[in-house]
């Protein structure tokens, strides 16, 4: 070989390597193209009716109207997507999830608008909140608690809207989670068995952005939000209120609380912090540590997978006996009582959500008031690295006790406030466990999901 055929040589090999460099640069570009984005975004509104609702929780004040604010009444969001699915977990200071027709509206506009397939809905349980079951017809509502009505047609676009902002300001994110199940800050009001069973955990999911700044913190706790005075007529989040309103002023980001499996679980405050605002302010210094402990990081496979299931049980009431609407009217008043039992009649409607998130989070949503024992067991027995149950989550079908809490018999237990069939929030546990597991591709659909409404 002469020396310019070894100088032409040379070239050419340098010309090779600059190529198979520039092909491993746009590769990798492409790579980067085409990788799951995943993002998140918050936000925020006031959803304070006017003064002159009735007020949801306590039978005994029947029909009495608000006669103002303690403080506002808050829905707050986040929205997380993972690739073109896109999840809205909403926490509002609200006593339930949205009724039925509520929700359909609801995920209607948001799928439409947004794209938002999944959706998941619910109250802190506060009981100084309005009545949203009123609605607009002669007996129900219309006539005698026209701004009730009014306030429960608003109440969907409100959530809407503030559920387009969220998904509006979503970045790219990090997300990571973290909890604890050491503290002794709520309580079994319900058994008489010990140990009493109890539903310890506070857990936190905190969401960052691409440079590590906090976007929200979405915290999961359970115990009833009855603190403030039933006697005062006027709105108040409660404790949820001030636990949020703390750790956004701290942390600088959003915080969504999502009332837990609080069927049977009340407050158990030092006795230091016996009101809603320092027992509120104590939950979030434990919901600051555990974010500022929390690591965060892109997911190595972001995903959304979630499924909906519709159960209608059998009702351990006969609400076709007159005498069942003089006791429900006497209970509450009889406008709310005309809407509750038409809906119980044919049997008592529930809403199952469970939502897998990274393929490692479970998300689970049920509509009412679950015993404690139910998301313990769910927890217990599903084997993903995060499990959270969301009570009060789209609807609101009263009371969910265990089986053995039906045997116990109690408030919460008995059938006045518990008509759904016993047996009925194991077999909606059952199911969602059954969904975290097919979404992990470790059973068949087939072997799994039945019909979507029983």
């Amino acid at each position: 070989m002469t020396k310019r055929d070894r100088h032409r040589t040379r070239i050419l090999i340098r010309v090779a390597h600059t190529v198979a460099a520039l092909m491993l640069v746009v590769t990798h570009a492409m790579a980067d193209d085409s990788a799951v984005p995943f993002r998140v975004g918050y936000a925020e509104s006031d959803i304070t009716p006017p003064p002159g609702l009735p007020m949801w929780g306590y039978g005994a004040r029947h029909a009495l109207t608000s006669k103002g604010t303690i403080n506002p009444l808050m829905a707050r969001v986040v929205v997380i997507q993972a690739g073109e699915d896109k999840l809205a977990i909403v926490g509002t200071d609200l006593g339930r999830g949205p009724t039925p027709p509520m929700m359909e509206q609801i995920r209607s506009a948001l799928k439409e608008q947004a794209g938002i397939e999944h959706v998941m809905i619910s109250g802190s349980h506060s009981h100084h909140g309005p009545v949203i079951e009123l609605t607009d017809r002669k007996g129900f509502g219309k006539g005698k608690f026209d701004a009730a009505v009014t306030y429960a047609q608003e109440l969907p676009k409100m959530l809407i809207q503030v559920v387009l902002a969220a998904e509006e300001a979503a970045l790219p994110a990090r997300i990571g989670i973290n909890s604890r199940s050491d503290l002794t800050l709520n309580r079994n009001r319900h058994t008489k068995r010990e140990p009493k069973a109890r539903d310890a955990m506070l857990a936190v999911m905190r969401f960052d952005d691409a440079d590590g700044k906090s976007i929200a913190v979405v915290t999961n706790f359970a115990a009833h939000p009855t603190m403030a005075d039933g006697k005062d007529l006027r709105y108040s989040p409660d404790y949820p209120g001030y636990l949020c309103a703390k750790v956004k002023d701290n942390l600088g980001a959003g915080c969504v609380f999502m009332q837990g499996a609080a069927g049977d679980m009340s407050v158990s405050p030092p006795a230091e912090h016996g009101t809603p605002q320092l027992y509120g302010e104590l939950l979030a210094d434990h919901v600051l540590e555990l974010a500022e402990a929390t690591e965060t990081a892109v997911p190595a496979s972001p995903s959304i997978a979630g499924r909906v299931d519709e159960f209608q049980f059998r009702s351990r009431i006969n609400f076709d006996d007159p005498l069942v609407m003089l006791a429900f009217s006497a209970a509450f008043f009889p406008e709310l009582a005309m809407n509750a039992i038409e809906d119980f009649k044919q049997g008592l409607h529930a809403e199952l959500n469970t939502v897998l998130l990274n393929g490692n989070v479970a998300l689970v949503g049920g509509s009412g008031e679950f015993f404690c024992n139910h998301a313990n067991r769910l927890k217990e027995r599903s084997y993903v690295d995060h499990t959270l149950f969301f009570g009060y989550c789209n609807g609101h079908s009263m009371y969910f006790p265990t089986i053995e809490a039906v045997s116990e018999g109690g408030y919460g237990a008995d059938a006045p406030v518990s008509p759904v069939e016993i047996g009925a929030g194991e077999r909606m546990m059952n199911q969602a466990l059954m969904n975290i597991y097919t979404m992990q591709k470790k059973m068949d659909p087939s072997a799994t999901f039945g019909p979507s409404s029983e």
